[in-house]
């Protein structure tokens, strides 16, 4: 039954990226939580328009935003340190 399981989540993680593996770093994470976040705000247009209330903004310029800021969501990378 445990073998069945691990496949299974292997499966899932080489077919979709969020999902993570082992070496998945934090910031890998963060940044994969931050576009999932992100990518739903532009995608479903009630929340979008929430959003552009909230912020006096338009719709499109508030679209233009959540895009942009899906670039590097976390900021820059760290330093990898070299073993």
């Amino acid at each position: 039954m445990s073998n069945s399981m691990n496949s299974q989540l292997e499966h899932l993680q080489s077919k979709y990226v969020g999902t993570g593996h082992a070496d998945t770093v934090k910031y890998e994470w963060m940044t994969n939580q931050h576009r999932d976040t992100l990518a739903s705000m532009v995608g479903h247009n009630s929340l979008l328009s929430y959003i552009s209330v909230a912020e006096n903004e338009s719709k499109a310029r508030v679209k233009a935003n959540l895009l942009e800021k899906m670039v590097l969501p976390c900021g820059l990378p760290p330093e990898r340190k070299e073993i």
